[in-house]
């Protein structure tokens, strides 16, 4: 009897124990994932997490939680897990189901795991996060098994604040492996220090740093560890961002300036692991603007690529604004003209410098591949993109306010001519200040360059040889109602030689060309021309702002292009 209620007391013992112990990060981790269980390979068709003990000691689960974006889950029941072992979580109604492969425990309003990708945690008792992954449909690292049926399996466990390089889809038969080793396990040590992959400001006072993997969290918290550029210097405080910790903001003591790019450089922080960060180490940041007309224009287009490829659109930044691809958007048109398909370009905060390219698609990982590019971080994965056809079709780009900053109606026949398959062709614009829909602003990619040149400058740009001379517009504000005061816009130009041609387009505030006021006109050395307020076809167009685009050119090859703004109202 002695014997007896000795066991009974070691178990209560043991349990109190478990129960008792206070976990710290990444004691327990989430190793092996099932956010898409459909097509079902054999695997039950539920969604669920598996947690295993990395540690030493056992612990008890009461009161633990698991959670995402949306929200956490209710508390897990009382089961001790122990060390070196595993546990299925999952909604109760799989529970049954997934004891069959080990055991399992159920929570209520169980995290619904996003098939492309989402942030799963595990929260203690004590209100700590323990673990955390971000994933993404890219850490399969199969096109077949993203798609569905499969899990996603931890490589290496003793590794677990590493992303997508320690991530990779499951390899057993039944498409994964609860309630054991997983079928990927391998040794994938993290010998790399953290990266710093961007930067973005909230305010004037807050900026907040984006790393490519969890850091440790208390020298990422140091504040003497960050410089900023151009007399802000080290930041007021530092603090990184639960449940990934891949995230840094930092409070100022000074203020940012609008139109002013800062770099940002980062020492001493270290990941999990202990190591620190080294190369990748700068960003710039600064205070973003919201993009008006022709801020940002359409720079590359592939609209036909290879059966295996996928579309892109590059985008130019020919302004002095910083601009939050965050508060930008991609469309197209239907077959009624309206514009349609409204996708955002990031949904996540990106900030296009003055004069920088950028690269919107489904698939980087797919453009990389296919084209030799020269800045592998100047790529925004779209969640989804509009359909652009193979033979013609429209892409707009709109800023927060859904205004159009460019808009292309492109047409396959503006290749060149003589390329027989067009498929994997990008076309190129040859001048960024040139308009945006005219046909011969627009070239074919060079086969020197694999015919297409993402993320750079376009094989067939071709840099202004500049005018000396000027464009003026009077007055500031016209009112086109016959009144005799300020009835008309006039446009006057200084050469310094005769002999140049000028081409004249009224452009309304959403970027769309209203007037072709003027086509390959002979200029003097000083003259002007006169603009009615009127629309293509001799109409009334709407009040509001209007650019006044000029190009000027001579035979010699030297051209420069002027945009005046004018205010257009009426008195009656």
């Amino acid at each position: 009897m002695f014997k007896k209620y000795s066991t009974l007391v070691f178990f209560m013992l043991s349990g109190f124990i478990a129960h008792a112990q206070v976990a710290n990060r990444y004691d327990i981790i989430i190793d092996e994932l099932m956010a898409d269980p459909t097509p079902q390979i054999s695997l039950p068709n539920n969604e669920w997490i598996e947690l295993r003990n990395t540690s030493s000691t056992a612990f008890n689960l009461l009161g633990w939680r698991i959670g995402d974006a949306t929200g956490q889950s209710g508390t897990m029941p009382s089961y001790n897990l122990l060390p070196d072992s595993f546990v299925i979580v999952c909604t109760a109604s799989a529970v049954a189901a997934m004891s069959a492969y080990g055991p399992a425990i159920s929570v209520t309003s169980f995290p619904s795991l996003d098939n492309t990708g989402d942030v799963i945690y595990l929260r203690s008792p004590q209100n700590r996060i323990i673990h955390a992954v971000s994933y993404t449909d890219t850490w399969y690292q199969n096109e077949l098994k993203k798609d569905g049926g499969w899990t996603l399996e931890m490589i290496d466990t003793k590794n677990p604040c590493s992303g997508f390089t320690n991530w990779k889809a499951g390899t057993d038969i039944k498409g994964g492996t609860p309630g054991k080793k997983n079928g990927v396990d391998a040794v994938n040590a993290d010998a790399t220090g953290p990266q710093l992959l961007r930067a973005y400001a909230t305010d004037s006072v807050s900026i907040s740093l984006v790393f490519d993997e969890p850091l440790d969290s208390l020298k990422a918290a140091t504040a003497a560890n960050y410089s900023i550029s151009d007399g802000i210097g080290i930041p007021l405080s530092a603090m990184a961002v639960s449940p990934t910790f891949d995230k840094v903001t930092l409070r100022l003591n000074t203020p940012l300036l609008r139109k002013k790019v800062y770099t940002i450089t980062v020492s001493a922080v270290t990941d999990c692991k202990g190591n620190i960060i080294s190369t990748k180490n700068k960003a710039r940041v600064g205070l973003s603007e919201i993009a008006d007309s022709l801020s940002i224009v359409i720079n590359e287009i592939l609209f036909n690529p290879k059966s295996n490829g996928t579309d892109y659109v590059e985008i130019y930044n020919r302004s002095n604004k910083i601009i939050d691809l965050k508060q930008m958007f991609i469309a197209n048109r239907n077959t009624a003209g309206v514009i349609s398909n409204i996708k955002q370009l990031s949904a996540d905060n990106y900030l296009l410098f003055p004069q920088d390219f950028v690269v919107i698609t489904e698939d980087p990982a797919v453009v990389k591949r296919d084209f030799i590019t020269q800045n592998m971080d100047a790529f925004v994965t779209a969640a989804s993109m509009p359909s652009f056809n193979d033979d013609e079709g429209d892409v707009i780009i709109l800023n927060a306010q859904g205004n159009i900053t460019d808009e292309l109606k492109y047409d396959e026949k503006w290749h060149f001519k003589l390329i027989d398959n067009r498929e994997g062709v990008a076309l190129e614009r040859i001048d960024y200040n040139a308009p945006t829909q005219q046909e011969s602003n627009w070239h074919s990619a060079a086969t020197s360059v694999g015919y297409g040149t993402p993320t750079y400058k376009n094989s067939q740009y071709r840099f202004d040889l500049q005018v000396q001379g000027e464009i003026t517009v009077t007055p500031e504000i016209m009112s086109p109602d016959n009144d005799g005061l300020d009835d008309f816009a006039t446009i006057d130009y200084s050469f310094p030689s005769p002999g140049y041609m000028a081409n004249i387009t009224i452009f309304d505030a959403n970027g769309r060309a209203v007037r072709y006021l003027q086509r390959n006109a002979l200029c003097g050395i000083k003259g002007n021309f006169r603009w009615d307020g009127l629309g293509e076809k001799f109409q009334k167009i709407p009040i509001g702002i209007y650019v006044i685009y000029t190009e000027v050119f001579n035979l010699d090859g030297k051209k420069k292009q002027f945009k005046n703004t004018i205010v257009l109202a009426r008195r009656n």
